[in-house]
């Protein structure tokens, strides 16, 4: 049988030889890499061009990570395949332990349309940065910013349970995330709000009528709410505890005057919460209700509900001018001053229109 023909590269030690797929006997390139390891000379396999996904760069990569110890040799991971699992089983034993997970359902979505083709059956320490580069870079150019940043996190996310469970080794670099500069800010104008109170005040539903209340006097988060228990309302002291926010530890707020006079009223059932699920038991959803009412207040098909009154919370205080940036980021219970930040052009806004009032007011005083 004759010898296979070696072809060079632009990259220092990597070359390939042409071969067939399986299947179909396309021509593709098997790739390998050489290097030296304690003084000797090895020379093995990186992968195959369609099968593996690899490239000239990818196994320069590679090549790179084995020279300086960060990844084992084929034979070393050999050995480690025994014991460790891929992305794809550490990802089924995750969602079995974390199957209550609020966010589980989207996070099975990311993974089934993202990672599972690229990274499923890889084990963590066959994960390059190179591979997470073009990965990135891929699916960038489909998807949101912020979309490219959740999927990501979890890729990271199943790998660290990975770690923990001692079913994998932990990466040797950093994965980064892009940017998230666009956030989506709702408001509603003062005829959509009218609107929006008025239909609440004619709806039957006082469950939700007064869920949705209490997001716009309070800005408190729909999970917040669902977990919200008469217990944690102290109306001597006039302040709600928010237990588990999001990011956080468990807070307080000021029980205003709008917000107490509402829960004084609302029905107080046998059950601790105050705005209960099936058989008294913690409310996981409300999105039907709630739905019904933004359609009957005629809100813009884009607006989310819940979400958006609390952006509508929060503008509002901020375009009052009376309500500086540290004192919003306590009320919304936002972990860093740059969550809140979003909305400091609005105060800046009221701020100019109240200066401008005062050159005014002097200008007509000093013409009488």
């Amino acid at each position: 049988m004759p010898k296979q023909v070696r072809h060079k590269t632009n990259y220092p030690g990597v070359y390939y030889i042409n071969g067939t797929t399986s299947g179909t006997q396309k021509i593709e390139r098997i790739f390998y890499i050489m290097y030296r390891k304690d003084g000797k000379l090895v020379e093995e396999k990186a992968g195959r061009q369609f099968q593996d996904n690899m490239t000239a760069a990818r196994a320069s990569s590679l090549r790179t990570l084995r020279m300086k110890g960060n990844l084992p040799t084929n034979k070393d991971s050999r050995i480690k395949k025994k014991n460790e699992k891929t992305i794809n089983q550490i990802w089924e034993l995750y969602k079995e332990q974390k199957f209550y997970l609020k966010g589980i359902k989207f996070d099975n979505n990311r993974y089934t349309k993202h990672i599972q083709q690229q990274f499923g059956n890889l084990l963590s320490s066959e994960i390059t940065p190179y591979d997470v580069d073009t990965f990135r870079t891929k699916i960038m150019k489909t998807n949101s910013t912020g979309t490219v940043k959740n999927v990501l996190e979890l890729l990271r996310r199943i790998i660290n349970y990975g770690v923990s469970k001692k079913y994998s080794n932990p990466l040797d670099f950093k994965i980064e995330f892009p940017r998230v500069y666009s956030q989506k800010t709702e408001d509603l104008n003062s005829e959509q709000l009218n609107k929006l109170m008025k239909t609440l005040e004619e709806d039957n539903d006082i469950q939700a009528t007064n869920f949705i209340k209490m997001v716009l006097f309070t800005g408190m988060r729909r999970g917040e709410l669902f977990r919200l228990k008469w217990e944690n309302i102290d109306f001597n002291r006039g302040f709600i505890k928010i237990v588990d926010p999001k990011g956080g530890k468990d807070q307080e707020i000021p029980l205003n005057n709008a917000t107490r006079e509402l829960l004084q009223n609302h029905p107080h059932s046998e059950s601790e919460y105050v705005f209960p699920g099936k058989n008294g038991k913690q409310r996981v959803d409300i999105k039907k209700a709630v739905n019904r009412i933004k359609k009957q207040a005629e809100l813009p098909k884009d607006f989310r509900p819940l979400h958006g009154l609390r952006h509508v919370y929060a503008s509002m205080l901020a375009s009052s001018g009376e309500v500086d940036m540290y004192t919003l980021q306590k009320l919304l219970t936002h972990k860093s001053p740059q969550m809140t930040q979003r909305y400091a052009h609005l105060r800046d806004d009221a701020l100019k229109k109240a200066s401008n009032l005062a050159g005014e007011m002097i200008r007509k005083i000093s013409k009488e």
